[in-house]
């Protein structure tokens, strides 16, 4: 397994080994001891999610105030954009984001440590996208910020507008949204 620290570092690009013949593949999606330690934390999931996407659908970006949740992200069919952005008030990283092409050819998974708002766009002509959350989904404490605040300055590959959900176009700016210490 290749692990990598991106531009901010607490977020990880992870690349198992994938074992491929002419009857398929195999490789092992997670293991909570190796996990551990790349992770340089204990972390408990406790839920996992399963999402389909067509072309240009836009989620995010999401995160929760309180139970907030770490999430391990992976494609299995198609691909997507994923973005992650540091609303951590006290880290040298505030604002700022990293996003990485995910998707079911290449395997790779992000490691989205609690303090971020995450969110992707669908690349392919659909997408499932999983992930593992550790903590449980909690409606009341679920915040979205605009995926477009020109602040934080996302690049998305789109050439067209997104396909967003009503709660999605309600995002607010950073500068006005809830964020952590």
């Amino acid at each position: 397994m290749k692990t990598t620290s991106l531009s901010i570092p607490d977020i990880l690009l992870i690349e198992s080994t994938v074992f491929e013949d002419e009857r398929g593949f195999f490789y092992e999606s997670f293991n909570q001891r190796e996990f551990e330690k790349i992770a340089r934390e204990k972390v408990n999931f406790v839920q996992d999610n399963h999402s389909r996407s067509v072309k240009n659908v836009l989620r995010g970006l999401h995160y929760q105030i309180r139970q907030p949740q770490g999430k391990l992200v992976r494609v299995i069919l198609g691909e997507v954009f994923d973005v992650a952005v540091d609303i951590r008030r006290s880290s040298p990283t505030f604002g700022k984001w990293v996003g990485e092409i995910l998707s079911a050819k290449n395997k790779r998974q992000l490691w989205i440590p609690e303090g971020f708002a995450h969110g992707f766009v669908v690349l392919s002509e659909n997408a499932e996208f999983l992930y593992k959350t550790s903590d449980y989904y909690a409606p009341e404490f679920e915040r979205c910020i605009a995926w477009n605040d020109p602040d934080i300055g996302i690049d998305w590959p789109l050439d067209t507008s997104p396909i967003l959900s009503p709660k999605d176009l309600l995002g607010k700016p950073l500068a006005e949204a809830d964020t952590f210490a």
